[in-house]
């Protein structure tokens, strides 16, 4: 069923369980967060992200073209700034497909179907796999930089996929991929793979990470 959801579109890709900060300064997602803020009930203070394919977050001419699955997200903490932006931060909740994007009120609503994650026992073998992988690319980078990452793995296979999806240090399109992937078992498969390459590249240059390390922590709130 299609429901409509407020969106704020991104240049990163918002996954299920992460938390993340935004700085709210245009106009049309300003009112967004006055509009959500107008909820009595904070638990359904909702909107949508979708990553950016091309173009920008704000501007005339922003956000050109969408990816069509997002995530749902609930605003949790918001403090609202003198010169009247915002400083907000969100925690992914579950998936979304956007249908339609309109633009014509005083900030972008889509029409968005959820997406219910596939339920399917996660073969053992894989979540090893992947812990073990994960592990290493910690070990490897420990010794080039600081860890960034704190805490044990969730031992839940759907978390753990998750997880690994938002601290993987990668670009979008391949974050975009993770969350495309039709279940826990398939993302952990690719994640896995992408951090082998990420792994192998970094022993042929270890003097530096071959990208960027993702910024922003998982919490599993």
């Amino acid at each position: 069923m299609t429901v409509e959801l407020p969106m704020f579109p991104l240049n990163s890709v918002l996954f299920p369980g992460l938390s993340v900060p935004l700085r709210v300064f245009e106009d049309r997602y300003r009112a967004l967060v006055h509009s959500l803020l107008r909820i009595e009930d904070p638990t359904q203070r909702l909107f949508g992200s979708v990553g950016i394919r091309e173009g920008y977050e704000v501007g005339d001419h922003g956000a050109q073209s969408l990816f069509r699955v997002g995530c749902k997200a609930l605003l949790t903490e918001v403090e609202a700034n003198a010169d009247g932006t915002f400083d907000v931060v969100a925690v992914g909740l579950s998936r979304i497909q956007l249908d339609r994007l309109d633009t014509t009120g005083l900030f972008p609503v889509g029409h968005v179907e959820n997406l219910p994650e596939a339920e399917a026992a996660v073969d053992e073998d894989v979540l090893e796999r992947a812990r073990a992988t994960f592990t290493a690319y910690r070990q490897a980078l420990s010794e080039i930089r600081s860890d960034p990452y704190e805490g044990t793995l969730p031992r839940d296979a759907g978390y753990l996929s998750w997880t690994l999806a938002a601290c993987a240090p990668l670009p979008l399109q391949e974050r975009q991929a993770l969350l495309e992937a039709d279940d826990a078992e398939a993302r952990l498969v690719l994640v896995t793979d992408l951090l082998r390459s990420e792994l192998r590249a970094m022993n042929v240059i270890s003097s530096l990470p071959a990208t960027e390390v993702a910024r922003t922590r998982w919490s599993p709130n």
